[in-house]
């Protein structure tokens, strides 16, 4: 079937830690909006990251995208990033006073470094990462 369009999703499972915080809000104002995640020593996740992406089947391979390019992107942008990272400490962009490294925030940072290595004709559908079995965050572009 020429032209047929399929989506893949590949799951990436990484530990790091992080903790909510603003540094232009005292700690009393970090506690009350962010609870327990402002704890002054960090908390950690086991965390589940699904990368969807969408494409035409080639005729040849019958893929969407090369499965070993996509892990290869998938490991430099996730794994090595942040498995067994304190995400506030070790991603500069997370630091204090950058983003706050809520589930949202990381779904959408991992779209927009996943999204421009992918090959022409191969679309970034959507990132979903999971803290837990109770907390996910979803981010499909703007």
């Amino acid at each position: 079937m020429a032209g047929a369009v399929a989506q893949l999703s590949r799951r990436v499972d990484f530990a790091a830690a992080h903790r909510y915080r603003r540094p232009d809000w005292n700690e009393e104002r970090n506690r009350s909006v962010f609870g327990a995640c402002a704890n002054l020593n960090y908390h950690g996740h086991d965390y589940a990251c699904t990368v969807t992406v969408r494409g035409a089947i080639d005729d040849t391979t019958g893929m969407v995208i090369d499965l070993g390019l996509l892990d290869r992107i998938l490991d430099d942008e996730i794994f090595a990033r942040f498995d067994h990272r304190n995400i506030n400490m070790d991603v500069p962009e997370f630091a204090d006073g950058r983003l706050v490294p809520t589930g949202e925030n990381i779904a959408r940072f991992i779209f927009e470094r996943v999204q421009p290595r992918l090959p022409a004709g191969v679309e970034l559908v959507r990132v979903d990462l999971a803290e837990d079995d109770t907390l996910s965050a979803t981010f499909g572009g703007r």
